[in-house]
């Protein structure tokens, strides 16, 4: 897909966000952390996994932006799409648990998506070596990834996972971080400090890697670069964003998380979306 294509696909998908959004005249659906972490899905989900991958949405209340992506790759009918919120849906304001296959658990109390993760690319490995043809695809261990928020870095049960990941030396766990240096009610340096930082990853016994993750060809670099490094170690890709990412009237601001997309502010945010 050319340049061209892959923004329109970035312009199509904040779209159908914010008209998703709009069904509900509160401020749950988290239009800013969607916003954040969308181009971080397209080009993981849509660009670099294989069908035998798995992915899980830590920060699962950006539930929005994983829908319309999986609803991109036809794993989401448009028919289910549109029960958005709806009475009796399966697809609420965060990830349910009901589809297996593309949303392997559910996810919303931040700090667990990793430990989730990292228990399935121990399995893989240890199918493996019981030379299960389940953990193993042409050839290729099968991998797994998580995409968490900076902010629930500040959670224990995160660097229990890390520390399990090092030792087990998981290789086939790449973990991405949505960087935009907020969390629910402050910056996340006043909160805890910065517990997405490079050093205590490197810390950690990961291999890190940071990106802008609004630049689609970046994040391609980032995994490309990736994949060269010849090691033992679990995968780390720090990717700077900002929060409300081309809706102007909240771009890096705290309450961009708690907007409603109702009235002016949904018509100029659909006007906004289109200058990216």
């Amino acid at each position: 897909m050319s340049v061209k294509a892959k923004n329109q696909l970035r312009i199509d998908l904040r779209e159908k966000i914010i008209k998703l959004a709009s069904k509900t005249p509160t401020a749950h659906p988290h239009i800013g952390s969607c916003m954040s972490c969308i181009d971080i899905l397209i080009q993981t989900l849509i660009y670099e996994m294989k069908p035998q991958d798995k992915f899980i949405l830590s920060k699962g209340h950006a539930s929005l932006a994983l829908y319309v992506v999986l609803n991109y790759l036809k794993k989401i009918s448009n028919k289910d799409l549109d029960t958005y919120f709806s009475e009796g849906t399966e697809f609420g304001i965060h990830t349910p648990s009901t589809r297996p296959n593309d949303i392997p658990v559910a996810t919303g109390s931040l700090g667990h998506g990793l430990s989730f993760a990292v228990g399935i690319a121990k399995a893989f490995k240890f199918l493996k070596a019981t030379n299960s043809t389940y953990a193993v695809v042409s050839g290729a261990l099968r991998r797994v990834y998580c995409l968490m928020s900076d902010g629930e870095c500040n959670e224990g049960a995160v660097w229990e996972a890390a520390q399990f990941a090092s030792s087990h030396k998981l290789s086939n766990l790449t973990a991405l971080i949505d960087r935009n240096r907020l969390q629910a009610f402050g910056k996340t340096k006043d909160v805890l400090g910065d517990a997405a930082s490079v050093s205590k990853w490197k810390a950690f016994g990961f291999n890190v890697i940071v990106c802008d993750g609004h630049n689609l060809s970046q994040i391609e670099g980032a995994f490309s670069r990736m994949k060269k490094i010849k090691s033992s170690k679990p995968n780390m890709i720090i990717c700077n964003t900002i929060r409300g990412k081309g809706i102007r009237a909240i771009e890096g601001k705290v309450e961009s998380n708690y907007t409603a997309m109702v009235g002016e502010s949904y018509k100029q945010a659909l006007e906004d979306i289109k200058r990216l």
